[in-house]
């Protein structure tokens, strides 16, 4: 039996858009092409698109889950595989559910809780590896840059620069929402520091390759979303203030 994209689609969950994506870049190719033009898959690309949604449940990236299949492996040892390694992501899930209700008993109880067990369950570079996959799949298949292929993950050296963004882009939102002006001096001085964290931390930015960079965010959806989500406005005006910058200390 054949079936449609739409039929698949509903039969999956998996969305039309991300079946026509998924044949565009040979991971799942229809089994035939109808003469109208219409993509069929039968039950050999059923059982292919079960085994990529798999993969996608591990966060294993697309170009990885077809370099697996391609490789013609036994359909019951590609099962087995996910089987133990959706086990593994079970069992680190369930320590870290306990981590969370241990820490929200011990805030309803008013006692603090042991530094080691507050960071039980979390498993450092994977997980941050999980956390950039949208980003890393959207900067490959826009731009064509791979971020996989980036050096191994520094957990520590992550962490904090995540919390340096964190608190960067939360002042730069309560500047905005507080009617800040883009060439005031309080963000001159909040843009300084963060160049200078980055500098100690090995990621240099002159002020105009970091207003080259606002500037970039303003033009590429995913990272506009991102920030627009934080806070409306929030792109537009780090754009403008991180020129403003710029141009002061060019003056100086």
């Amino acid at each position: 039996m054949l079936y449609t994209v739409k039929e698949v689609a509903e039969l999956s969950r998996v969305t039309i858009k991300t079946l026509h994506h998924y044949h565009r870049i040979g991971l799942l190719i229809p089994g035939e092409i109808s003469e109208a033009g219409y993509r069929l898959y039968g039950d050999k690309e059923l059982a292919r698109l079960q085994q990529i949604l798999f993969y996608r449940e591990l966060d294993f990236p697309l170009q990885k889950i077809r370099e697996l299949l391609d490789g013609e492996p036994e359909r019951e040892l590609v099962l087995q595989e996910q089987e133990q390694q959706l086990l593994e992501r079970q069992s680190r899930l369930e320590e870290v559910i306990r981590t969370l209700q241990e820490t929200l008993a011990c805030l309803r109880g008013g006692k603090g809780m042991d530094n080691q067990a507050m960071f039980q369950g979390f498993s450092s570079e994977e997980e941050w590896r999980a956390a950039l996959q949208e980003q890393s799949e959207h900067l490959q298949e826009t731009y064509g840059y791979d971020l996989a292929q980036e050096a191994s993950i520094d957990v520590a050296k992550m962490n904090e620069q995540a919390q340096e963004a964190e608190r960067f882009m939360a002042q730069m939102a309560a500047a905005l929402r507080d009617g800040v002006k883009h060439t005031d001096a309080k963000l001159h001085q909040l843009i300084g520091e963060h160049l200078r964290f980055m500098h100690e931390h090995g990621h240099s930015l002159t002020p105009y390759e970091f207003a080259g960079q606002t500037r970039f965010f303003l033009q590429d959806d995913f990272h506009l979303q991102m920030l627009e989500g934080q806070q409306t406005g929030l792109a537009y005006f780090l754009a403008i203030a991180a020129e403003a910058y710029a141009a002061h200390a060019k003056a100086e």
